[in-house]
């Protein structure tokens, strides 16, 4: 069974990427464009460039999980890059539902007790 816990390190890929990945497509890009290993435990979130899809990369210790989502209305909510370095950002578990549920997370104030 799939499980997260409090601690999981969790990764949004700021920029788009082509859907078309799969395991080792989205493995290199969390390895080169985000500079994070994979096998380390964290949890890679990627959108396409409408926003209307996304990809969520995975190791559980065992193997790598792959899940996508596609949302038949509407768009998910994307922060914008801060500054050409910045190639992702790190969401708190919490943020991770909200994003999934269709939360604006850009209009939303994260007091510092919920970020992480």
């Amino acid at each position: 069974m799939l499980s997260f816990h409090g601690g999981l390190k969790i990764f949004l890929a700021i920029e788009p990427c082509d859907m078309r990945r799969g395991f080792n497509g989205l493995f290199a890009l969390a390895q080169n464009q985000l500079n994070e290993d994979p096998l380390d435990g964290g949890l890679f979130i990627f959108s396409n460039k409408k926003r209307n899809r996304i990809k969520v990369l995975y190791f559980d210790g065992t193997g790598l999980w792959v899940l996508a989502k596609r949302l038949e209305k509407g768009k998910f909510s994307w922060p914008l890059s801060t500054g050409a370095d910045q190639t992702k950002l790190r969401l708190a578990p919490e943020a991770l539902q909200l994003l999934m549920d269709g939360v604006d997370l850009k209009q939303a104030t994260m007091r510092a007790w919920y970020e992480r």
